[in-house]
């Protein structure tokens, strides 16, 4: 029959009627309906998770109307000793399949790391119809394609929020709050443990070994720091940001890479002299003819009246770059239990409420235009380099040859008392004409050692 005001019909009886706040006592009253959660790994970020659900259990329930419960965790080992809690009926085990394939699973937690096997666990978890959520930055950023096509054909809720800079929202924002917008470039430092370690080479005057044995001893960096220091894992993230903000899906490889390991103690004094300091930074934009896009993992000097510069220890920061917002900034915890923890459980939140992007999880809210795109790996900016030298006559000379011949324009150089090495800060050119000048000038007799070099942000 037609609604009377402040009435809704309700079957109770053929025609029967009751009041609109009858209904939402009844709701408010019934039992949430279950939800149980699989966690498959129980170490750092597993724990921060259960840490955090039983001890924010009723704001969840009262959030999602469900009743998130863990009901089981894939560990490696079942006589380690945990440093949490296990939630009341949750048991262990350390056969992944006995996550995956219950069928009272709900979701699926992968926070185990790895690709392989985790791989085969997300995956068999989609396929099954479980909703997936995952910490893990090498599985996204490996199978990036995979998995998008993979959400396409499947109704699972899917969040990854976590895999990226931990506890900063940074893929929630790039899904969710920029659709009416244009982003045209993002940057930022990714990698807490190298922001630590140049952090304290500009503070504190410290070498690179004396700071990365700091790091190590402190967590920040792993025993074997390479992902780190050589900027695999800033690279990785970069990777999963570009597809999301710029709608390009370009192999991790492409991307040009350079880690801090050749940054001396010097390069910082030569930036202070310069007005600023040095960052490990993760860039992406368009190209200034609207058609390309470049990227590039490196050192950079960034001045001082730069946000980013103002960023330091092992926080991690990202800025976008839009038509409506222009530069939109968030930082805050790259990594950590429960920054990272905090993370997979907005994302558990969104999908027990079916609020995640599912399907659409790697979709790009630039225009259809976007698929056009191509990738230059050739990027331009203006670039330091420093020499280190062999007294002799005739350097500048032989210098001054050799940018003229790349068709390099030398903007200034710069020579700090008693110090044998000499910057050179040129203006912008391509990453290609940089790399063929250092080629050049590392076969000259008084060179010692490859030239180091690293891109200029400008504010």
């Amino acid at each position: 029959g037609p609604l009377v005001e402040g009435r809704v019909p309700f079957c109770r009886a053929p025609g029967a009627m009751v009041s609109v706040q009858s209904v939402l006592l009844a709701l408010l009253i019934s039992p949430c309906v279950g939800y149980k959660i699989g966690i498959i790994g129980g170490g750092t970020v597993g724990g921060g998770i259960a840490q955090i659900l039983t001890k924010k259990g009723q704001v969840m329930r009262d959030m999602t109307g469900k009743d998130l419960e863990i009901t089981k965790i894939c560990v490696r080992s079942l006589d380690k000793k945990r440093d949490f809690d296990l939630p009341e009926g949750c048991v262990l085990t350390t056969d992944m399949k006995d996550v995956v394939e219950d069928p009272d699973i709900d979701l699926v937690v992968e926070v185990a790391g790895g690709t392989d096997e985790a791989r085969a666990a997300v995956y068999d978890s989609i396929k099954g119809g479980k909703d997936v959520v995952t910490a893990n930055k090498a599985l996204i950023a490996a199978y990036l394609g995979e998995m998008n096509d993979l959400l396409k054909d499947s109704t699972s809720q899917f969040g990854f929020e976590a895999s990226v800079m931990g506890g900063i929202p940074i893929i929630h924002t790039l899904q969710n709050d920029f659709v009416g917008d244009e982003i045209f470039g993002l940057q930022g430092i990714m990698n807490g443990c190298t922001n630590f370690m140049l952090t304290k080479m500009n503070t504190e005057g410290c070498d690179y070994d004396t700071v990365l044995a700091e790091a190590q001893r402190l967590g920040y960096a792993e025993a074997d720091p390479s992902l780190d220091v050589g900027g695999n894992d800033a690279r990785s993230k970069l990777r999963i940001l570009m597809t999301l903000a710029l709608g390009v899906d370009v192999p991790e490889d492409d991307i040009p890479l350079k880690g801090i390991t050749e940054v001396q103690d010097v390069d910082f004094a030569y930036a202070k002299q310069m007005g600023g300091t040095i960052k490990l930074l993760a860039v992406a934009k368009l190209g200034t003819d609207g058609k390309s896009v470049t990227a590039m993992v490196s050192p950079a000097f960034v001045p001082e009246s730069s946000t980013l510069a103002s960023v330091n220890g092992a926080m991690n920061c990202v800025e976008i770059l839009s038509e409506n917002l222009g530069a939109t900034f968030l930082v805050g915890q790259g990594a950590g239990r429960l920054p990272t923890a905090n993370s997979c459980i907005n994302d558990i939140v969104r999908c027990a409420t079916g609020s995640s992007p599912g399907p659409r999880a790697f979709s790009s809210g630039r225009s259809p235009s976007a698929k056009d795109l191509v990738f230059d790996a050739d990027y331009e900016s203006e670039f330091y380099m420093r020499c280190t030298y062999d007294d002799t006559i005739g350097i500048t000379r032989f210098l001054g040859e050799i940018c003229e011949k790349h068709k390099v324009s030398i903007f200034s150089m710069l020579q700090l008392p008693e110090v044998d090495s000499f910057v050179v800060l040129t203006d912008k050119i391509k990453s290609s004409a940089m790399q063929s000048v250092v080629d050049d000038l590392s076969s000259a007799p008084w060179v010692r050692g490859e030239p180091f070099w690293m891109p200029v942000v400008k504010d």
